[in-house]
């Protein structure tokens, strides 16, 4: 399968439409349902860290201020992913603070964004909820540091990923479950989600 970039935001808050800025991303290549490389950096916007977020994610404003700035790490991210398509855990989140933060370093930026989130709820609504965590733990996938840090998060949905697409191939047959079928997934109308993976099944061998 084609590689795929799984993208996590730390940040000040929830909306850069708000003012909030991007504090941490990290971005997780994944290609035949292993990881092949990572990139992970601080990021000082010369944005104050809400006490709030410090006590959520560990990260203070000291570790912000010695960070290099946004604009250098976001040109480094984009040259990372390349033209790469991108899956987020409630991807419409990071969407926005990849599309704002690259903007505001003067790169471009169009790749498709396909979430877990939306993903889980489609193929997988008996899981007790939707959140990473959980659905980490409903799969029995492996945790990866400390939780609400980017890198540890991007590791944790490219895991959850690297999962789906195998019960893609297993329980569903769909021979090759690349980004594609994956947006056309989470855009699917829930009573539809068995037709439109029988479209992509393997013909059944006798």
């Amino acid at each position: 399968m084609s590689p795929i970039a799984v993208i996590d935001f730390e940040t000040t808050g929830i909306s850069p439409g708000q003012g909030a800025r991007a504090t941490e991303v990290a971005i997780v290549l994944l290609e035949g349902g292993r990881v092949v490389d990572r990139f992970q950096s601080l990021m000082n916007a010369g944005v104050h860290v809400p006490h709030f977020i410090t006590q959520l994610t560990g990260i203070t404003n000291a570790m912000v201020a010695a960070a290099p700035p946004a604009e250098r790490v976001m040109a480094d991210a984009a040259r990372f992913v390349g033209d790469l398509p991108m899956v987020a855990h409630n991807a419409a989140f990071d969407r926005k603070f990849w599309q704002a933060e690259l903007a505001r370093a003067e790169v471009q930026a169009a790749q498709p964004f396909a979430c877990t989130v939306l993903l889980s709820r489609r193929l997988y609504p008996h899981a007790p909820n939707h959140k990473l965590g959980s659905l980490v733990d409903f799969h029995r996938l492996p945790r990866f540091g400390q939780a609400h840090r980017a890198l540890a998060d991007a590791e944790m949905a490219a895991a959850l990923l690297a999962h789906m697409q195998h019960d893609l191939r297993q329980r569903w047959r769909v021979a090759c479950p690349e980004h594609t079928l994956l947006m056309a997934l989470q855009r699917c109308a829930k009573p539809a989600v068995a037709a439109l993976l029988a479209r992509h099944a393997e013909p059944a061998t006798a």
